[in-house]
């Protein structure tokens, strides 16, 4: 009965990264190192908080901005950063990051307006462009700059049509890290061509080597065209509570919230009251932090260890992106193979954008053991490949 589908609706398909974990169900005893969230749980006073506002009633709507106390709370985090916004104008809190990125698209697209997406990046952002009405025009971005997305780049791609610049950093898949001189030549770019950035920032916590992180809407006149999406899913392992938020221009948040109240009203009430207790445990994100570098620094020396598999150490979040050229497969192939062969999940990089064929995206996600041992299996197989 797909009559009943309107254009729009009929071109939707699974992602390549879902249809993967379909795949492997097939497949028991296989290591995940596709998956994007933690495998950490949420810290028990989180967990605590969220169950206390259950049994206390607070079960109830609130306000389809979310909670003022949360997003007071929300606002103090930011000013540690540099980010000075109004707390009743300029944040509302989102089911999740894609709850934010879905809201400021659909606010902001008119049909036919393009938005500028690096390539390899999570085609989410490619989905909800196209859902929306707007054209998405991939930016390349190279191995040999670290994955940067690069200002020079992106104008080459600037046309009369283009409105939107997405950004993400920490990066997935590549966990590069854009750093303060790349964002200031992003904002002039941004401010000469009269530019909204949509700044997608849910891996902000997730950095290491003494990386810090910048945020574009704290630089000079960035505000009034910037929206910045950030979620508890990664920083608190709190997938499962669909919270997070936006923060920015006043004009754009306003009419935020009032889509907000035709499509869910707000956010669940216990996640909101879990939310405000972990921006009180800021140590729990320190302590998970130096879980995923130890992890991270086990897999980059692993895969460079392996014949045929190159790697850079990214940055930040909890994602490899190693090069699988010398392989000669295409990374479709092989991700499909290491989990028929190998009983190893990983994604394709072909997955995040034509830019990442020849590489994959690999989640550290996991522990020591299951890494140690996931890359046992992959030397196993590529010693096939590779002689």
């Amino acid at each position: 009965m797909d009559t009943f589908l309107n254009e729009k609706a009929l071109e939707l398909k699974q992602g390549a990264i879902r249809a993967m974990f379909d795949r492997a169900k097939n497949f028991p005893g296989s290591i995940n190192l596709g998956i994007g969230e933690p495998d950490l749980n949420t810290p028990e006073e989180i967990v605590e908080e969220g169950c206390n506002a259950l049994r206390q009633g607070k079960t109830h709507y609130t306000a389809n901005a979310g909670l003022i106390e949360l997003r007071e709370k929300i606002s103090q985090y930011l000013s540690r950063q540099k980010i000075n916004v109004d707390p009743d104008k300029e944040i509302i809190v989102t089911t999740g990051g894609m709850g934010g990125l879905a809201l400021a698209l659909m606010v902001t697209l008119s049909p036919g307006d393009e938005v500028l997406i690096q390539d390899p990046q999570w085609l989410n952002y490619y989905s909800q462009v196209k859902f929306f009405g707007g054209i998405p025009v991939p930016v390349p971005v190279k191995e040999e700059n670290g994955f940067r997305l690069k200002a020079e780049d992106i104008e080459k791609k600037i046309t009369p049509r283009t409105k939107v610049l997405m950004l993400n950093t920490p990066n997935n898949p590549t966990g590069a890290v854009l750093e303060y001189e790349d964002l200031v030549a992003i904002s002039d770019l941004a401010k000469k061509y009269n530019l909204l950035v949509i700044s997608d920032e849910v891996y902000s916590t997730l950095l290491y080597d003494g990386m810090e992180h910048h945020s574009i809407i704290s630089l000079p006149d960035m505000k009034e065209r910037t929206i910045l999406v950030n979620s508890f899913s990664k920083a608190f392992a709190m997938t499962g509570w669909r919270i997070g938020y936006a923060a920015g221009n006043r004009v754009i948040i306003d009419k935020m919230i009032k889509l907000q109240e035709n499509l869910v009203a707000c956010v669940a009430t216990p996640s909101q009251y879990a939310a405000m207790k972990a921006l009180d445990a800021l140590n729990r994100v320190s302590e998970m932090t130096e879980i995923y570098r130890e992890r991270r620094d086990l897999i980059v020396e692993g895969l460079n260890n392996i014949k045929g598999i190159s790697c850079i150490k990214p940055k930040g979040s909890f994602y490899v992106f190693p090069n699988i050229k010398a392989l000669g497969k295409t990374s479709e192939e092989v991700a499909n193979e290491l989990l028929e062969k190998a009983g190893v999940i990983t994604v394709p990089g072909s997955a995040f954008g034509a830019q990442g064929e020849g590489y994959l995206r690999i989640s550290y996600a996991n522990s020591l053991d299951n890494i140690k041992e996931a890359l046992n299996r992959i030397e196993k197989y590529t010693k096939q490949l590779v002689r």
